[in-house]
């Protein structure tokens, strides 16, 4: 599928976008263009992945400026849009910019996917798109319905759109595992929000798979939400301590202190709605939203049968600290 095509990642200096690049990187496309606005950190990741910089090409711009993404879109087959505002307070604080960056930001992809003739856009969407309580919430909310909506007004164009919905990231820059280890090493005590909220969590290898997945089945409109593991945040904090204080050879103890919920923070997270959940189609690994604004009646491989009841963080077994361990030694996260 990405042989010798050109691919373009805004956000792609971001953990989601450096570990996308890796992998399509084995799939020998033809150049890879990095967009963003930090270039520090595409200073970084060039030299990071040095061998491989003949086939990327670093641009510096922002979603929220349409003209520069004409000039990135040129020539691009595969779109993945993962520029976004993502941190909940921050969004809270600083609303409008959040709306310019999430909303705005995901209106002029579609515009300049249209324009330049663009094969398909994924849209990395989020859990807390989901009957939203904060801004980001709604933000991402209101660019999954723009990109869905994308489907029904992109008129005779080909371009496919799509978005797939996925929780919390583990070790990306300024999630809870990067925090609770600063925490460890330099105050010997972690904050946690409450000891009984749990979050869905995966790693950026199996959020890497699975968006690749989607794109794949992509055929117009779709939202695609992935079947993810739930982590509580206890034993994600005692799981970071001893590991930490193994490896550091930290032998004080190291205290939990909860410190109650951020402005627009949930207590829990939903995959979707009761609405939703009415008309999605199950694979083994993920349920499949088709697009309201079209009657074609899509097939997808893998679809079962008989759906299971949705998963919540309600009803789902949390992994086991073992398992939590496992991924993080695996994904090199601390």
């Amino acid at each position: 599928m990405y042989n010798g095509k050109k691919i373009l990642i805004t956000g792609g200096t971001g953990t989601i976008g450096y570990h996308l690049t890796k992998q399509l990187l084995q799939y020998n496309p033809s150049v890879i263009r990095i967009f963003s606005r930090d270039e520090y950190k595409q200073f970084n990741m060039s030299r990071e992945f040095g061998p491989y910089t003949d086939r990327m090409r670093f641009l510096i711009g922002d979603v929220r400026d349409e003209q520069r993404l004409l000039r990135a879109l040129e020539g691009i087959d595969y779109v993945f849009h993962l520029a976004a505002m993502k941190h909940v307070p921050f969004c809270e604080y600083n609303p409008f910019e959040a709306v310019k960056t999430n909303v705005i930001g995901t209106q002029n992809i579609i515009q300049a996917a249209i324009a330049s003739g663009v094969k398909k856009v994924l849209f990395a969407s989020s859990d807390k798109a989901i009957s939203p309580t904060n801004t980001y919430g709604a933000t991402k909310l209101t660019a999954e319905r723009l990109i869905t909506a994308a489907e029904y007004q992109k008129g005779p164009k080909s371009t496919i759109f799509s978005s797939v919905r996925f929780g919390n990231v583990m070790g990306s820059r300024g999630s809870v595992i990067p925090l609770f280890k600063e925490q460890i090493l330099t105050k010997r005590s972690v904050t946690v929000t409450d000891m009984g909220m749990k979050r869905y969590m995966m790693t950026p290898s199996q959020a890497i798979s699975l968006m690749l997945k989607a794109n794949e089945l992509a055929k117009g409109g779709e939202v695609f939400v992935l079947k993810m593991p739930v982590v509580q945040l206890s034993d994600l904090a005692d799981v970071m301590i001893e590991e930490i204080a193994n490896r550091y050879n930290i032998i004080e103890p190291i205290h939990i202190e909860e410190i109650g919920l951020r402005p627009g923070e949930k207590m829990y997270e939903e995959l979707m709605t009761h609405d939703e959940e009415c008309i999605a189609l199950e694979t083994s690994d993920m349920y499949i939203l088709p697009s309201i604004f079209t009657k074609r009646q899509d097939t997808y491989p893998g679809v079962l049968d008989v759906k299971n009841p949705v998963s919540t963080v309600f009803n789902v077994t949390v992994i086991d600290k073992n398992l939590l361990w496992k991924w993080i030694n695996e994904e090199k996260l601390i």
